[in-house]
């Protein structure tokens, strides 16, 4: 069954808007990724896990996991990547656009007929502002809408596979080893051995949030991490159990159950 929102005719989503699907929204960046990862890293990447994490969710499962039905729509490429500008090749939205044009998405989707929203991002500038934006969003549609960022769906593949680095970073071994598999024609590989950033970065008290840009956490390269040591194999690895831990949260009922209506005047009365 076709799962990606693009490739569909109005007709048919209103049609599929009747099975009550989950639409993911893979949220992304348009950034620099070293000299090379192309700057499209995030959306592409995201995108195919989305998109493969949806395929999964609507078939039945290995383990006899009934399907959900799932459309995804074409990557948001813009996020919150101004701690890039200084290696050039970036776009960026600040936090009021960004939030903006998220609640248009869910305005746009409920318009359409459906009900809930998966926010799936591929880049760290956007995890924080995405936690805020899903909340005030299922405050004000009162709909389900559920983010995470791919890295979290397979952890424990991940730690087992990278051998330079104990987690994915950027431009490194985990979204290398993530490209090879899908498209290696994207990767420049001549260009491997100038990708390793100098030194390390201290980022101070790890109890103290503050702005830095990859100037200061990456300097020269723009890379946290060693692609050098990224494979296919590597990429596969990671990307199919990504695919899994999103199929698995596609069908997790207790995430789709409509949020507490908290703000309802009266709610303080009751505790139903």
């Amino acid at each position: 069954m076709e799962v990606r929102w693009e490739r569909m005719t109005a007709a048919e989503l209103r049609a599929l808007a009747e099975r009550d699907p989950v639409v993911v929204l893979p949220v992304a960046a348009l950034e620099q990724h070293g000299p090379h990862l192309p700057v499209w890293t995030d959306s592409f990447i995201g995108h195919a896990v989305a998109v493969r994490g949806a395929e999964l969710a609507t078939t039945p499962s290995a383990g006899g996991a009934a399907p959900t039905a799932a459309v995804v729509l074409p990557p948001m490429w813009t996020g919150l990547s101004e701690h890039h500008f200084p290696f050039g090749g970036t776009i960026s939205l600040d936090y009021r656009t960004f939030a903006g044009v998220l609640r248009c998405v869910a305005r746009s989707i409920m318009a359409d007929g459906f009900r809930r929203l998966f926010l799936l991002n591929s880049h760290g500038g956007n995890i924080e502002p995405l936690a805020v934006a899903s909340r005030e969003m299922a405050h004000e549609f009162g709909i389900p809408v559920v983010t995470t960022t791919i890295t979290k769906l397979a952890p424990e593949a991940i730690r087992a596979t990278l051998t330079a680095q104990p987690g994915i970073q950027h431009a490194c071994e985990g979204e290398t080893s993530l490209w090879l598999h899908l498209d290696p024609a994207q990767v420049r590989q001549d260009q491997l051995a100038n990708s390793v950033s100098p030194g390390g970065f201290s980022a101070g008290d790890a109890a103290a949030t503050r702005f830095w840009s990859f100037a200061e956490r990456a300097p020269v390269t723009g890379v946290r991490g060693d692609p050098r040591a990224a494979t296919a194999e590597k990429g596969q690895a990671i990307f199919e159990a990504m695919a899994e831990g999103l199929a698995a949260m596609l069908r997790d009922t207790a995430l789709w159950r409509a949020p507490d209506p908290v703000w309802r005047p009266g709610r303080a009365q009751t505790t139903g």
